[in-house]
């Protein structure tokens, strides 16, 4: 059946809960795990930004997100090995969160991506957008909705 899942997450609660359920799914079944975090790029420079400030507030951008990623990673990675599932943990900065996970699906060669969702409806979706539905639309792989 499945056996390798794709587990976005940001060290949230709600991804906390995907990581808890992934890993008892992927015990269940005897599949491995990519747990895997999409950090945003750097914010682009404005007009009156020196080329110096930018250069350092983005490598101070790019540290602060890389340990992020790290400990979020890590931790996802210590309950795997607690519960003996294979684990390996990725991370990316990428524009679009939505389409890092899913080009991430296809790279790690996963059959399942297994997200949770804000449940927020129709009005808070219009107003934060809904990745979970984002990459339901551009994926071929089944996903597991968490809420």
């Amino acid at each position: 059946m499945f056996k390798h899942l794709l587990v976005p997450v940001d060290g949230s609660e709600l991804s906390e809960r995907a990581a808890q359920v992934s890993l008892e799914l992927a015990q269940r079944l005897g599949a491995r795990i990519t747990g895997f975090v999409a950090e945003p790029m750097p914010p682009l420079p404005t007009m009156s930004t020196h080329a110096a400030t930018y250069m350092r507030e983005a490598d101070e951008h790019n540290a602060r997100t890389e340990a992020h990623a790290r400990k979020v990673l890590q931790a996802f990675g210590a309950k795997a090995t607690e519960l003996g599932v294979p684990y390996q943990g990725k991370f990316l900065r990428a524009d679009g969160v939505d389409d890092a996970i899913v080009a991430a699906a296809v790279e790690f060669e996963c059959d399942m991506i297994v997200m949770v969702t804000h449940g927020r409806g129709a009005f808070g979706e219009l107003l934060f957008g809904s990745h979970t539905k984002n990459v339901m639309s551009r994926s071929k792989l089944p996903l597991l909705v968490l809420r």
